[in-house]
């Protein structure tokens, strides 16, 4: 980008949308389900490892364990409970957005995120107008550029 004397580059976020298309739809719907598998696997081995611990100290300890092995294997169960919860919540989390991506129409236009683009300025330029540029997309391929670029 070539820039005279009187000219000045700056940066700016431009806001990106998808046309929504029964291709997008899928591949959206696919990326939400590997998030949800990706999950479930760690809920899967977050179990696993918290049994496995409490196994340890189960093992290590007295028979029948003492009022401290049993304080360590309750603050187990708390901690793995406590991300256990966070998890599900994430899970939850993505299942309404599947919920919402099912309801989307085709043709509708959904944001898709932001981008920094560096633009240049010189006096008597709208500043408002050349901060608001927008792209949009179909399948990945850049349809418009709304704005003053």
């Amino acid at each position: 980008m070539e820039i005279s004397k009187n000219q000045l580059l700056l940066k700016r976020l431009i806001n990106v949308k998808a046309v929504v298309t029964p291709r997008w739809k899928e591949e959206a719907q696919q990326q939400l389900q590997a998030e949800i598998n990706q999950l479930d696997s760690q809920l899967q081995q977050l179990e696993m490892q918290g049994q496995r611990m409490i196994g340890e100290l189960k093992k290590q300890s007295l028979q029948p364990p003492g009022p401290e092995t049993l304080v360590q294997i309750d603050n187990i169960q708390n901690q793995v409970n406590e991300q256990k919860s966070k998890l599900l919540d994430q899970k939850n989390q993505i299942l309404q957005k599947l919920q919402q991506l099912q309801t989307l129409e085709l043709e509708q236009e959904v944001p898709q995120g932001q981008i920094d683009s560096v633009f240049a300025v010189e006096q008597g330029d709208n500043l408002i107008r050349k901060m608001q540029v927008e792209i949009l997309l179909r399948d990945g391929v850049v349809e418009e550029i709304r704005g003053d670029v």
